[in-house]
């Protein structure tokens, strides 16, 4: 097969077993020379939030090629409140939120939703306040139409890969994977660096 259409597996890994091919391929936001690597997750579920130690250890040491992209799943009304908590907290540029969010949400018996929309609203933005989020810079990027974009964004990367359980992670577009899948949280950084390997050195190194 030519280089381009050959898959990458080892002794270690397999398609089909470690992960599956995607088809077609999925265009990404990995600019040229990077590889994107996805990780589709959400908030509430503790299986994210188990791998979630492994995913900031690897963000310090991941190789300089791989574009790393966090996206919350949308499948129910739940999810979404979630996704826009998530979005919110990257607008206001507060990364370290997220960490807490999920801290927060598995820890402290808080899930951060409430029996409605405003209600939740009024939950988050307390909770973000009690952070040191003004009120009113909450309530501004919550509103705002680059927020809401995000969200439509999610929902078309949950459609689109048509993800049934999280986390799920997708390399370049082409091949994606889980805990499950791997054999691990560890063997799962593992199979990413090597799938994200394969792809920089074959797609864009000739």
């Amino acid at each position: 097969m030519p280089a381009r259409e050959q898959l990458p597996q080892s002794a270690q890994w397999k398609p089909g077993v470690n992960y599956d091919v995607i088809s077609p391929a999925q265009p990404t936001s990995a600019p040229p020379g990077k590889v994107e690597v996805l990780e589709v997750f959400w908030l509430g579920c503790p299986h994210c939030y188990a791998f979630e130690p492994y995913v900031r250890a690897w963000l310090k040491v991941k190789p300089s090629y791989v574009k790393f992209v966090r996206v919350p799943v949308m499948w129910g009304p739940v999810h979404r409140l979630h996704a826009r908590l998530f979005y919110t907290l990257e607008a206001l540029d507060r990364d370290g939120l997220v960490e807490k969010a999920f801290d927060t949400i598995h820890n402290t018996n808080n899930p951060l939703i409430g029996d409605t929309e405003q209600d939740t609203f009024e939950i988050q933005m307390k909770w973000a306040q009690s952070n040191g989020v003004s009120p009113e810079a909450f309530r501004k990027a919550y509103n705002s139409f680059g927020v809401q974009a995000s969200l439509d964004h999610a929902q078309d990367i949950t459609d689109r890969y048509h993800v049934t359980g999280v986390p799920e992670v997708i390399v370049a577009g082409k091949y994606s994977t889980d805990v499950g899948k791997a054999g691990g949280h560890e063997q799962l950084i593992k199979l990413i660096d090597f799938l994200a390997a394969y792809v920089h050195r074959h797609e864009h190194q000739g």
